[in-house]
């Protein structure tokens, strides 16, 4: 069944590397929604990112998260790149029509942000290189153990590849063979959300 996502960029903004994979996703007939928290800035250093993210502030981050959620009401998949990881995860876990989580590049322990109990229709997707510097092995292992005593569906996929953004073409990280297996298993994953 085809899902409505949403989709969060990350650290370097909604580049055409988080374009392009939207549109990967709605050729193979998904609605997906791309909202832009960095007000139409990109950038290709990350510590230019981090610093438009810091001035903006996680929980202002947050926040434009959310406005985006509630104009697309209907949406059932949240899902996001490294930062954008963080905002799927704190403003999916908190609609009552999310059936799905999809995190690239990125996890978090659900304690974080103060959830004691996994909401059980809730499946999560996990995508990560194994030499990424940002993702904490304990955090996916956290968000496992919650999801699956839940009794809900949980599936981390660790590649063979350094760095943190893999699926950047345009980015020094990039890993055209991951990328793709990424791709092929968040697009199998959605269809099998039913």
């Amino acid at each position: 069944m085809a899902q409505e996502i949403v989709l969060f960029h990350s650290t370097f903004g909604l580049r055409p590397a988080v374009e392009d994979f939207a549109a990967a996703l709605r050729a193979d007939g998904h609605t997906v929604h791309t909202p832009d928290l960095f007000d139409g800035e990109v950038f290709s250093r990350m510590e230019d990112g981090i610093k438009k993210r810091d001035t903006l502030g996680m929980q202002g981050l947050m926040k434009k998260a959310a406005q985006a959620a509630a104009t697309t009401p209907t949406a059932t998949v949240f899902a996001g790149f490294s930062l954008g990881a963080a905002a799927a995860f704190a403003t999916g876990v908190r609609r009552p029509t999310t059936n799905a989580l999809i995190l690239m590049h990125g996890a978090l322990d659900p304690s974080e942000i103060g959830l004691t109990t996994w909401p059980g229709r809730i499946r999560v997707q996990v995508h990560y290189a194994q030499g990424d510097p940002w993702v904490e092995e304990e955090s996916v292992l956290a968000l496992q153990k919650a999801v699956r005593a839940s009794g809900a569906a949980f599936e981390s996929h660790q590649y063979d590849c350094t760095g943190h953004l893999f699926g950047d073409k345009d980015l020094p990280d990039f890993d055209a063979a991951s990328a793709a297996s990424m791709t092929e298993r968040v697009l199998r994953f959605l269809w099998a959300l039913g």
